[in-house]
């Protein structure tokens, strides 16, 4: 036994393996692309994509084309300069198939190929190519047609010229590898909202995305000459504004920078920033970096956050509006804020291959100081804005001291109270959050359903009384009140706003389980905009989901089959007949026994639950204020242009 355990746990030279080529991708892509689902699978374009972006930024490019093809395949093409063809010096092949086929081969790492560019690995290329089973590259470049085929990253062929041409250019077109792939179909809004994105970071720049797959039909086309600063005005469109425009700076700094021979050498950065204030009580702040959306933000946010402060605070304190001892918060001065942060540099640091925080030192200085100049000559100039802008902050301040107040006084209360958890909450047995769940529910009869229904290990019930206060158009301290939502923010255990902590979340899981009708879906909705707003880490990591209780129960005898959609219940009716067939409509959860609830809409081996995602924290920021904001005409608009969508109508 000693000798075959020996054999078993054996480590020596021969267990050393050693991946050749782009097989560490294909072995771990999560590495590489962050996960291989929906996500993953659009970040395929994004990579392809940002090469051809890197050509604009290094000035050779006007024009990129994204087409999603009839058979689903993607083809992206440029008019840069088209990758190099000739053969590499040291590697014996083409330098389209250097790039294409070896990790880390790029001509973005000594900046003599791209000054400013997004991908810093020289990863993007290959990674595409190592997670498709075809790719076909077309070059257009020195009057020549250049085109090579690989499948699931393996040349069928060297690169050969196929035709003459008078362009210049790169084209490739990919089919993502389904044995790598969750899901291989694109979604052509995910991909627009990108595009659009890039369109706004980059002004003059022509982007077109056009979807070709059969009964899908669509193109838009996208060129802001306005850049970040028509970004902003779109954002804010609707709003009340307290400046007529947004205020906009665009500059240059040239500063010097260690190259990798410790040399120092002369460099330059583009601080692009605009920025406007509205009649709402959050912040929206979007930060990019080389056209990378640096989602943690970084030096370049913290650069902007410095500049506001201080020249608030400055204005204020000079035109004697408040004391040198009654400084604004820089939260205070940011209520309302809308901006957008973009700055090109040479060498960016960032963490990670995930490209979410800007890491450079000296970007912080430089967009303080670009910020300073332009926000110190706008109040100067516009003293009636400036007052309106101070009186806003100075009123935020007052908000968030009465917020504070009520914050400490909950947390007093609860610390008074026999048990520090909400009298209502069914809580679970397990005292270890990755696997416990809290179902938040609707009232009093789908709360005893849902008790009785439940498994006590794991799983815990929360139920509301009736419809929690719309937090989108109230401050905090308001907020915090309402004695549902004191009830939710005391379960979770894990805080809110600034103070959110998911290190203290007490349930992995925190699903909205309301009934399938207009009421249910109201007060989804309302837990959705207070989780967004006041507990966004939540959201943003995954923790959040919406049960999917069924629609109908169709009985045939005493055979029970439960139906999630109008159209499942046709397809059960059509398959099995409506002949005998009792079908019950569920309105509400207390309608169902306990039994029926844990079976279709608990039990995890048979339970559907959506994940709430936030792909685009832009779009997903413009809805919630549509939906739940101070604008009805905005809500009439869309229900106008919806209307038809609607498939359960309760009237």
């Amino acid at each position: 036994m000693a000798d075959e355990l020996t054999k078993v746990t054996q480590y020596d030279e021969s267990n050393i393996q050693v991946l050749e080529g782009l097989e560490p991708v294909r072995k771990r892509p999560g590495m590489y692309i962050g996960s291989t689902d929906e996500r993953g699978l659009h970040h395929l374009v994004t990579e392809i994509v940002d090469n051809s972006i890197d050509e604009a930024l290094a000035g050779y490019c006007t024009e990129i084309s994204v087409t999603i093809l009839k058979d689903g395949s993607v083809q992206v093409m440029d008019n840069g300069r088209g990758i190099p063809t000739g053969i590499h010096p040291k590697e014996g092949v083409s330098a389209a198939e250097l790039v294409l086929t070896k990790l880390h081969a790029g001509g973005k790492f000594g900046g003599g190929g791209y000054k400013i560019s997004g991908g810093l690995h020289g990863v993007g290329l290959s990674v595409v190519n190592a997670l498709s089973s075809t790719l076909l590259v077309d070059i257009f470049q020195k009057g020549e047609h250049y085109h090579q085929e690989y499948h699931r990253g393996v040349p069928t062929g060297r690169l050969e010229v196929v035709g003459k041409i008078d362009k210049t250019g790169t084209c490739v077109t990919f089919t993502p590898d389904e044995q790598i792939f969750d899901t291989t179909i694109f979604n052509y809004d995910t991909l627009k909202v990108r595009l659009r994105e890039l369109a706004f970071l980059n002004k003059g720049l022509v982007i077109k995305i056009e979807d070709q797959r059969e009964g899908q039909e669509q193109h838009n086309d996208f060129v802001f000459e306005g850049g970040i600063n028509e970004f902003v005005q779109e954002l804010t469109a609707s709003k009340e504004c307290v400046f007529d425009k947004p205020i906009y700076v665009d500059k240059i700094y040239s500063y010097k920078l260690k190259n990798e021979n410790g040399e120092m050498v002369p460099a330059q950065c583009e601080i692009e920033v605009s920025f406007q204030y509205i009649d709402t009580y959050s912040e929206n702040i979007h930060t990019y970096a080389n056209n990378i959306r640096t989602e943690e933000g970084g030096k370049h946010l913290e650069g902007f956050k410095n500049a506001i402060a201080k020249i608030i605070n400055d204005y204020a304190i000079n035109n004697r509006m408040i004391k040198d001892t009654q400084k604004m918060s820089g939260e205070d001065t940011r209520e309302g804020l809308v901006a957008v942060v973009s700055v090109k540099v040479e060498e960016p640091q960032f963490e990670g291959q995930t490209k979410t925080k800007l890491g450079n030192d000296e970007i912080r200085t430089y967009t303080t100081k670009a910020v300073t100049e332009a926000f110190d000559i706008y109040l100067e100039e516009h003293p009636r804005h400036a007052k309106e802008l101070i009186n806003k902050c100075l009123l935020s301040q007052k908000a968030r001291e009465a917020a504070r107040n009520a914050r400490e006084a909950t947390r007093r209360k609860s610390v008074l109270e026999s048990t520090a958890l909400p009298g209502k909450l069914a809580d679970c047995s397990e005292k270890d959050p990755s696997v416990c769940e809290i179902f938040i529910v609707e009232g009093d009869s789908a709360g005893g359903s849902a008790k009785q229904g439940r498994d006590r290990r794991f799983q815990a019930i929360l139920p509301l009384r009736g419809k929690i206060l719309n937090v989108e158009k109230v401050r905090e301290a308001k907020a915090l009140e309402n004695a549902e939502i004191q009830s939710m923010i005391t379960a979770f255990g894990c805080g809110i706003g600034a103070e959110c902590d998911l290190s203290k979340l007490r349930y992995d899981k925190i699903v909205c389980m309301t009934d399938a009708d207009v009421d249910g879906a109201h007060i989804r909705i309302l837990l959705l905009t207070f989780l967004f707003r006041f507990m966004r880490p939540l959201v943003e990591q995954g923790h959040v989901y919406i049960a999917q209780p069924p629609l109908y129960k169709v009985q045939r005898g005493k055979k029970e089959t439960y139906c999630y959609s109008d159209d499942e219940l046709n397809r059960d009716l059509e398959l099995n007949g409506s002949k005998g067939a009792e079908v019950q409509r569920y309105k509400g959860l207390g309608e169902m026994d306990p039994e029926q609830l844990w079976d279709t809409t608990m039990d995890p081996e048979h339970r559907t639950l959506l994940q709430v995602k936030i792909d685009d924290a832009i779009q997903a920021n413009e809805i919630f204020d549509m939906l739940m904001g101070d604008r009805p005409e905005l809500r009439r608009e869309f229900i106008d242009q919806n209307a038809e969508l609607v498939k359960n109508l309760d009237i």
